[in-house]
């Protein structure tokens, strides 16, 4: 079980840090205004999205479920925390999936935001990441 829980966090770690650095790339795309850097913005994102991201996103899953098949469903149940840290988990899959929406608005040009919006919105993940922590080590309910 600690190995599966050892990948579980490398996975995790994996999916954030691609949460944590793609909306970054859209402040900075949302900035350019020339078609050199424009097209290089749509690389890096796409490359970070289907590479890096996706695969982090279908390994943590794919592991956290596997951790959650030791337990039975009496103390799944009982396992309040848990419950709170997989309704965050699921919000982060809602932030997840409207990424891949922005990314596609870049990708046809067709960005409606500003550089100020993607800074506030590159603060979201931080917020979960902080909350699931403390929810999967402490275990506060």
């Amino acid at each position: 079980m600690l190995w599966v829980k050892a990948f579980h966090l490398i996975s995790m770690v994996t999916w954030f840090a691609a949460l944590f650095y793609l909306p970054r790339l859209f402040v900075y795309h949302a900035m350019s205004d020339d078609t050199v850097s424009n097209e290089r913005f749509k690389v890096m994102e796409r490359k970070l999205y289907r590479g890096i991201m996706m695969p982090g996103a279908l390994l943590t899953l794919f592991f956290g479920a596997w951790l959650a098949s030791y337990y039975t469903m009496d103390q799944l149940a009982s396992m309040h925390w848990l419950h709170a840290k997989l309704t965050l988990v699921f919000v982060l899959f809602g932030y997840h999936g409207y990424c891949g929406k922005l990314l596609r608005q870049f990708k046809n040009d067709n960005n409606q935001h500003s550089p100020i919006f993607y800074r506030w919105f590159n603060e979201i993940p931080v917020l979960i990441l902080v909350a699931v922590v403390i929810l999967a080590v402490v275990k506060p309910f």
